[in-house]
């Protein structure tokens, strides 16, 4: 069935190889669905998915019955990105992803959310009013530290205020851990291109930020037309509406995938994230020189943390922010070891249960 699959039009919607793929798992669900076609992920609404085959077709398709089931885990239906296998309108497979960012889901019940699978680059968009926010942006990190994409913190609205470079300054840590800081202004071309490194054909990205943080305008002036809705921000605190309800893949220009997401105001952990992958790498190296190995960085002798703080390597806040995340990881880690108990044990007893296993394999390529 590969041979007849034409993959110089699929890499048009992202696809990552120019011939069939060379991940076993791949070639096994191609194996076992011989009569079907892939197909990429481009629409995610509640009563289901829009999927392309080709650069200029799309269409609606029908989800496999088990995905109807309530306890079926979230993260392994198809999200936004998402290589399935088609046989007419209908998914039979969800192909293994090789990148993702997820978090954890509202609620005191474990669940996991896949914002966008198979991407490349995450753009963090934050803009530089009232929206920013170094904490904000820590957090993105992590999520996207855990799931095998790259990161680039995106600064929009630089034509709007004086102070681009103190932000920058403020962010400095994370441009000394090789993490890219671009300050844009989303409504000039001119200023958009320093993202074209990051969009070459082939290439997903997808942005993440808050809402009013300027998403949907960078998304317009990426495609050359004003396809997304834009609405003006709060003056009191620059937050903006939900401009964009969904997640949707669009095709650019330049070859690159896009991939934009409606605001998140909740960004919590799965409790799969590193913290050395997250925008902390210094602090976590840090931590390993400390004269006790239990050492909690506040008040102990040898503290190699509070030493790097009393030089004015380290801002105090970033170690605050670390311990408060390290926690949040710790928490959810124990959340999702329990999940995967009670999954085992009902498995064992009834052969059925979903499985809960990792989905993402590392960097792609």
């Amino acid at each position: 069935m590969t041979d007849s699959i034409d993959f110089d039009s699929l890499r048009h919607i992202g696809w990552p190889w120019p011939g069939a793929p060379e991940d076993p798992a791949w070639q096994e669900a191609f194996a076992a669905h011989p009569q079907a076609r892939p197909g990429r992920v481009i629409e995610q609404h509640r009563s289901g998915y829009v999927v392309a085959d080709a650069p200029d077709n799309s269409l609606k398709t029908e989800s496999p019955p088990e995905w109807q089931r309530p306890r079926f885990p979230s993260h392994e239906r198809a999200a936004v990105g998402d290589w399935v296998l088609l046989e007419g309108k209908r998914i039979v497979a969800l192909l293994p992803r090789h990148t993702s960012i997820k978090r954890g889901a509202a609620g005191e019940h474990y669940h996991q959310q896949v914002i966008a699978a198979n991407i490349d680059t995450v753009f963090i968009v934050c803009g530089l009013d009232a929206d920013f926010n170094p904490r904000r942006i820590e957090r993105y990190l992590l999520l996207v530290g855990g799931g095998g994409a790259s990161p680039v913190v995106v600064l929009t609205k630089a034509d709007q205020t004086d102070y681009s470079e103190d932000a920058l300054a403020v962010l400095e840590d994370l441009a000394a851990q090789q993490i890219p800081l671009l300050a844009i202004n989303g409504k000039d071309p001119e200023s958009v291109s320093a993202l074209l490194p990051w969009l070459g054909p082939g290439n997903t990205v997808v942005l993440v930020g808050s809402s009013g943080a300027g998403k949907s305008t960078l998304t317009n002036t990426l495609l050359g037309e004003d396809r997304m809705k834009t609405n003006e921000v709060r003056g009191n605190d620059s937050r903006g509406r939900h401009t964009t309800t969904h997640r949707a893949l669009m095709p650019l220009p330049y070859g690159a995938c896009l991939i934009d997401t409606p605001g998140m105001r909740e960004l919590k952990p799965t409790g799969e994230e590193t913290l050395s992958e997250g925008g902390f790498a210094d602090i976590e190296e840090l931590t390993t020189q400390c004269k006790f190995r239990n050492c909690s960085h506040h008040s102990e002798p040898g503290c190699a943390v509070q030493e790097a703080i009393e030089r004015g390597d380290i801002d105090e806040t970033r170690l605050e922010s670390y311990l408060k995340l390290r926690e949040e990881v710790a928490l959810a880690a124990a959340k999702l070891a329990q999940r995967q108990a009670e999954q085992a044990t009902e498995r064992k007893h009834t052969g059925r249960g979903a499985q809960w296993r990792p989905i993402n394999k590392g960097k792609r390529r």
